[in-house]
């Protein structure tokens, strides 16, 4: 249930985890990081591969639900590349994906299912909650950075998206991103607009956070003179 118990300790534990990977990953010489990069990668892999093979199955087939295009579906998957190989192209589209959508997408829910244990709950929760730290950890705790060419490519991988889903959505009858209606449940497009205003004040919206996300890694300090 949005904002109750379980809904408050989750959140928690998305931050204290956030944390105390980023101390651990500060910790780490070069050729520990790599290991324990992989080992994570495969916590993510471990984790997501198995309930997407269970959503394909002939007694959970959705259409509308089991296919992995919502945008927080890829950002485990690059979350998992940018572990396993520290190339700059998944990992800032994990920061940028990890670090605002995600987090938006947990602030408020769009999950019409019983609390834990159900299988849904593990799923929405625990995918998320690895994004998240996947993309704390490397940021904060290993050192990747983003780039300017990294937030263009972002951009442009993310309006690909938007405009491959909407074609998708009017074939499939389908609403993979929200992307062809809101959610039911609240959540920040409520404050957007209608459809389509909602997409487009979202990718001003977006575009300035990100690049205010990429800004304070990317300004050269200004040389100190003497006096």
């Amino acid at each position: 249930m949005a904002y109750g118990a379980s809904h408050w300790a989750l959140m928690a534990l998305i931050v204290a985890g956030s944390v105390v990977l980023v101390v651990l990953g500060r910790g780490l010489a070069e050729a520990s990081a790599d290991r324990w990069c992989r080992v994570f990668a495969l916590v993510v892999l471990g984790f997501n591969v198995p309930l997407l093979v269970f959503r394909l199955m002939p007694g959970e087939w959705d259409v509308a639900e089991s296919l992995p295009l919502h945008l927080c579906d890829l950002a485990w998957v690059v979350a998992a590349r940018a572990l396993w190989t520290r190339r700059s192209t998944p990992y800032v589209l994990l920061y940028f994906w990890g670090l605002t959508l995600t987090p938006q997408a947990i602030i408020t829910p769009a999950l019409d299912a019983p609390d834990f244990p159900d299988i849904n709950f593990i799923e929405f929760w625990g995918q998320h909650l690895l994004v998240i730290w996947t993309a704390a950890f490397l940021t904060w705790g290993i050192g990747m950075r983003p780039s300017w060419r990294g937030y263009w490519i972002s951009v442009a991988v993310t309006i690909s998206w938007v405009l491959a889903m909407l074609v998708f959505n009017e074939v499939a009858g389908t609403n993979y991103g929200f992307v062809s209606s809101k959610p039911e449940n609240p959540s920040l497009l409520d404050l957007m607009g209608g459809w389509p205003t909602y997409l487009a004040v979202e990718l001003v919206v977006g575009m300035a956070g990100w690049a205010l996300l990429t800004w304070p890694w990317t300004r050269r300090r200004e040389p100190v003179t003497a006096p």
